[in-house]
């Protein structure tokens, strides 16, 4: 069932009656079963929409709109298909009790890859959801692919049902479906000739295999169905060998690193990371792929735009594996305002000393090394540590969290967006 959730004022779809609590029942007299039949079906500048309104008359409008103005419709969220999968490293096992539930929704959903860049294992699609995705072009899809052999990805994803992921990605392709897939790579499971082998296999696939990235298995105190080895340094300098090798393969036969590791394999590695050439246009950046080389660009080209700050003082608060390398941005944003900048490195209290991650600090992480910063003039936290909602992982409310702390703090994702965007309370 697709639901209208709210209709813009003045909008096309505000001037025929629908109103939220209108059902979507079909388009040109096809079914609308969820929001991607809604998003193509009725692209088109000249329709037939069947609704059914909240008192329960059914409607038929003819529509047509100039320009392809938009509908002004926005639908109730779908219901999102759930992982069958039992990974050992699932993130969702490593989160303890007592969290939110939205947390510990555990989501593999074609569409929301497509629509959102959420990664999917494609194990639960069936024969009608191919379809669909090629007569649609749901193009680039977010896989996670972990392994290509197929015994080995059943023993990876613990799902003894999962379907040959080789062959359904080539179907794919033949469709001209394109991909970024990414492998977490357990030690001793898919890590040496077993990534080679994921590694050759998703090269075959050519072009429609735009980036391919390798995560190091990342671990809580609370996941309590890993069984497996733990990340060390020998490890994920071997596993740098791979990236490097098909890396220097992809620029040289196609003009790109193609094969990217994680920013957090690089440090346990005990590495030097990429610059930003390295990673094309960012594309997995939210998996982890070049959040470093893309918060030194932004400070490198934001710095000269900030206020004069002499004398101020700013906390920066990040988690532990980052901390190593603010010193040198830092500096260039004190050397541009004036402002002493104090790097603060908080433990995360909530998953263990392993979860080293700024982007997982919770609430109670922040107040623990604020609290007592009487001498600091403002602070600043990762943005990625609270949700849309201006929530934490441990369900504490950041106006709450700031309130609480003896100076003004702001959510930032590279600083400069912080200290540009409110000169009036940074300014001297």
């Amino acid at each position: 069932m697709v639901r209208v959730a709210r209709v813009q004022p003045d909008s096309v779809a505000a001037e025929l009656g629908i109103v939220p609590g209108t059902e979507i029942l079909s388009v040109d007299g096809r079914a609308i079963a969820d929001f991607l039949d809604w998003e193509f079906l009725s692209a088109e500048d000249e329709v037939t929409v069947e609704v059914k309104q909240p008192d329960g008359e059914t409607i038929i409008f003819e529509v047509e709109r100039p320009e392809l103005e938009p509908w002004g419709i926005m639908l109730e969220p779908p219901r999102v298909r759930q992982c069958a999968n039992r990974c050992d490293f699932c993130f969702i096992e490593g989160l303890p009790t007592g969290l939110r539930k939205p947390l510990y929704l555990r989501d593999d959903d074609y569409r929301l890859s497509f629509a959102y860049g959420n990664f999917a294992t494609l194990s639960n699609v069936k024969e009608r959801d191919i379809k669909r995705i090629l007569e649609y072009r749901l193009s680039p899809l977010y896989v996670s692919v972990h392994a290509t052999n197929w015994e080995k990805r059943k023993v990876v994803l613990n799902n003894p049902k999962v379907p040959n992921i080789v062959e359904q990605l080539t179907r794919l392709a033949e469709g001209g479906i394109q991909f970024h897939c990414q492998m977490v790579v357990v030690p001793g499971l898919n890590d040496g000739d077993v990534l080679e082998e994921s590694l050759q296999d998703l090269w075959n696939l050519g072009e429609s295999v735009i980036s391919a990235a390798v995560i190091p298995v990342g671990l809580t105190q609370f996941s309590h169905l890993y069984t497996g080895k733990s990340m060390d340094r020998d490890t994920a300098r071997s596993l740098l060998q791979h990236v490097e090798r098909w890396s220097e393969r992809g620029m040289r036969e196609r003009g790109a690193s193609w094969v990217l590791g994680s920013d957090e394999l690089y440090l346990l590695a005990e590495r030097d990371l990429p610059g930003e050439e390295h990673y094309g246009d960012f594309a997995q950046i939210e998996n982890g792929i070049g959040s470093v080389a893309l918060l030194r660009l932004r400070v490198r080209d934001g710095a000269s735009t900030l206020p004069s700050m002499p004398g101020r003082r700013i906390g920066i608060v990040t988690g532990v594996s980052m901390g190593p390398l603010m010193p040198p941005l830092l500096d260039e944003l004190s050397r541009a305002t004036g402002a002493q900048f104090e790097l603060i490195v908080a433990e995360n209290s909530l998953f263990g000393p392993t979860t080293t991650a700024a982007g997982l600090l919770v609430g109670a992480d922040i107040r623990r090394v604020l609290a007592d910063r009487h001498d600091l003039d403002m602070a600043l936290i990762p943005a990625e540590t609270i949700n849309e909602d201006g929530i934490f992982l441990d369900d504490a409310s950041f106006i709450a969290v700031r309130e609480s702390l003896p100076m003004p703090v702001f959510p930032s994702y590279d600083f400069i967006d912080a200290l540009a965007s409110e000169p009036s309370e940074v300014a001297a």
